[in-house]
């Protein structure tokens, strides 16, 4: 054989092998691509592993007495690996599956047990390692699904894989729900206590390893994370869950009643700033009320008469009036003229005619429009600009920095704002229009008068806790420490009493009880460019404090657009203050002026005070809680008294079937336990201990009359 042909030999041989391996290749990729690819595929998912974020539990946030307004409990995801060591055998799976699937179907009745049965099943021969069996399952029912079939043989053995989640609840519902706010990652601007204060709630997310399984499944490789997660701190806010209670509910009666568009009422301890209650609804078009919105602290709009308090001040403190000053009101109607045309440009009107001449302090108890605007005009007319930078010095153009976001911005026009009118911009500002608060800013000035002066920003959270201890704590930001001179805040304060004593508040807010302090305001709702005639709409609020002569707390009421009886604010907006200022003086003690007890000794009349009937169930409660023995006097001489060095003396109300009992000198709760008991319907009327009863004791009425009894 030549060179040659021996060289192609070898080249031919060469390349043959080549063939034949490049052949021997294919096949296998064949092989492992369609042969084997289920198999490879599902090895290659199962080595496939990472790390994943454990949310952490977030942190509470509470009411003033520590109950709760939010919190995260835990809700699980349940799934099952059909493979698991107790079921690893057809034999033993077949033994147990139905029962579980028994169990199941009893415990959620969604299903029959034939339908999870079958369900399971099909899980198994879809080699499932992950199954999902029920979402949202709360901690009570994962420890009643343990103790069923299967699951029951353990963590390992049993196949249960429970996924831990965190679910956010309100448990007083819709209470004070919109400033409790909400997280939602969705939204790009934070809501509420929920949304302001995310960083300390929210917490430190762990980490747990995920493996993947087939199905692109992912599922914990064990029950315990990697790196726990941290919780989030508690807040502890500033809100009375008992007022916040009162003031939602007499907002919303109100509301229904007026059918308004929208209400808000915000109710503020005076020397803290921290808020009490805030309640905000809004109109829905089917007619209900719902939290949608809050107000108080988005809403910026025209305050109307509400605002004359800071007119006033302004005038007072710059010594341009007295409280004694007199202006022509003209009863009540007054039109701004231009000079160089003599044409009408601005109509004043009052809601009622005041009279004509006035006092400075009986227009501001009548809220006279006129009145209001020519004592400013006349003092600020040839410097307007004064009278705006009085009104800057009391920071009403000031954001109060809340600690919740949202907060509108107000405005208060200069003259040098683009939209000053020469003609009626100083007129409007007096009397509450060309300008824009939102109704706790209103309130914040308001507070300030209360407060002797001293303006503080709100407060709605007075600490942060982790683990019980407090790691921050946070007091009312001073605005301005004195807004006024004393000797003007003593001229205020007698005007906003004489508003309830003497002006628009008298027939709605005036209480023998205490005293309040306060101001009306109706204001025309604009519409657009069309002006404040095109649209009867009225927004009413009344702003006040009480007690007058001890402030406690402050409180604003804003209602939009009532479109049922008056527009007036102290016929819509009076109400509700009064109805929420008087269950809060019924129930914070503090503020009543109760007069000290004097030790008195009987001197020549010996006889002991009587003793009344009552609830005798609610006696033995309060006797048994004070570890007081009772003592049951002598029936034949109930009120001749007894020696009480061993107890107290009392006995069961005593009194004829079908008469009428005598319940004078009662309170309430006992006059109305005896005569519901001898069969008769109460009427009450005014509050304290009964003085008058209609039927007369001893007489004989039908079981089912109606008495009626006068308290006071």
């Amino acid at each position: 054989m030549n060179i040659r042909a021996n060289i192609l030999l070898r080249v031919y041989i060469a390349f043959g092998l080549i063939l034949l391996f490049a052949f021997a290749v294919m096949i296998q990729l064949c092989r492992v691509q369609f042969v084997q690819g289920k198999k490879w595929r599902a090895m290659a998912d199962s080595l496939s592993t990472r790390y994943v974020n454990v949310e952490a539990s977030r942190g509470n946030i509470m009411a003033l007495d520590g109950s709760l307004l939010a919190t995260s409990v835990p809700e699980y995801e349940l799934h099952m690996d059909m493979f698991a060591a107790g079921i690893e055998s057809d034999k033993n799976f077949n033994l147990k599956i139905d029962s579980l699937a028994m169990k199941l179907s009893t415990y959620f009745g969604d299903h029959s047990a034939r339908d999870y049965s079958r369900v399971l099943r099909d899980a198994r021969k879809d080699s499932s390692r992950y199954q999902l069996i029920r979402r949202k399952v709360t901690y009570q029912q994962l420890k009643e699904i343990r103790k069923f079939p299967i699951f029951n043989l353990g963590k390992y053995k049993g196949g249960l894989i429970v996924v831990q989640k965190n679910k956010r609840i309100l448990p007083f519902r819709e209470l004070a729900a919109r400033t409790i706010g909400y997280k939602n990652e969705n939204i790009k601007n934070p809501v509420g206590l929920e949304g302001a204060y995310a960083d300390y709630i929210n917490g430190e997310s762990g980490k747990r390893l995920m493996q993947r399984i087939a199905g692109g499944i992912w599922m914990p490789v064990n029950d315990e994370d990697e790196v726990a997660a941290k919780d989030g701190a508690d807040i502890m806010s500033t809100i009375d869950v008992n007022f916040q209670d009162l003031a939602q509910k007499a907002l919303k009666k109100q509301l229904d009643s007026t059918q308004a568009d929208f209400g808000t009422v915000v109710l503020m301890e005076v020397a803290t700033g921290e808020v009490r209650a805030i309640a905000n609804y809004t109109r829905t078009k089917d007619g209900q009320y719902q939290e949608r919105m809050n107000y108080a602290i988005a809403q910026s709009a025209e305050p109307g008469s509400t605002f004359k308090l800071a007119s006033y001040m302004a005038m007072l403190d710059d010594h341009k009036i007295d409280t004694s000053s007199k202006i022509d009101a003209a009863h009540g109607r007054f039109e701004v003229i231009n000079p160089r045309n003599g044409k009408v440009v601005l109509h004043i009107r009052d809601a009622e005619d005041p009279g004509s001449i006035l006092s400075a302090k009986r227009a501001f108890e009548e809220s006279s429009n006129v009145a209001v605007a020519r004592f400013v005009y006349g003092a600020y007319h040839n410097n307007p600009q004064d009278f705006i930078d009085k009104l800057y010095s009391f920071h009403l153009n000031e954001k109060a920095r809340l600690q919740i976001p949202g907060e509108g911005k107000p405005r208060i026009k200069t003259t040098h704002s683009v939209d000053w009118n020469k003609l009626q911009s100083l007129w409007q500002i007096a009397y509450g229009y060309e300008s824009k608060l939102t109704p706790l800013q209103m309130l914040t000035f308001y507070n300030s008068v209360a407060n002797d002066g001293k303006m503080i920003a709100p407060i709605f959270v007075r600490e942060i806790r982790r683990m019980g201890n407090p790691i921050e704590q946070f007091h009312a930001r001073v605005i301005n420490p004195k807004v006024c001179s004393d000797e003007t805040l003593a001229k205020v304060k007698g005007m906003l009493e004489g508003v309830v004593l003497e002006g628009t508040g008298k027939l709605v807010i005036k209480n023998k009880q205490y005293s309040v302090a306060g101001k009306t305001g109706t204001a025309q709702i604009a519409n657009g460019s069309l002006g404040y005639g095109a649209k009867d709409a009225h927004q009413a609020s009344f702003c006040g404090y009480f007690p007058a002569d001890k402030p406690k707390y402050s409180m604003i009421v804003v209602i939009s657009n009532p479109r049922v009886g008056s527009h007036l604010a102290a016929w819509v907006a009076g109400p509700v203050f009064r109805k929420i200022a008087d269950r809060v003086y019924a129930r914070d003690l503090s503020i009543h002026h109760t007069a000290p007890v004097v030790e008195q000794h009987l001197v020549g009349n010996t006889q002991p005070p009587k003793i009344k009937g009552g609830d005798y169930k609610a006696v033995k409660q309060v006797f048994a809680k004070l570890g007081v023995k009772p003592l049951y006097a002598s029936v034949a001489a109930p009120s001749t008294g007894a020696d009480t060095s061993a107890g107290i003396v009392f006995e069961d109300a005593k009194y004829k079937k079908g008469t009428v009992p005598d319940v004078t000198g009662m309170g309430l709760s006992d006059a109305m336990y005896i005569l519901g008991n001898a069969g008769y319907k109460v009427n009450a009327k005014g509050s304290g201990v009964v003085l008058k009863q209609s039927a007369t004791v001893g007489s004989a009425m039908p079981k089912g009359s109606t008495i009626t009894i006068e308290l006071e």
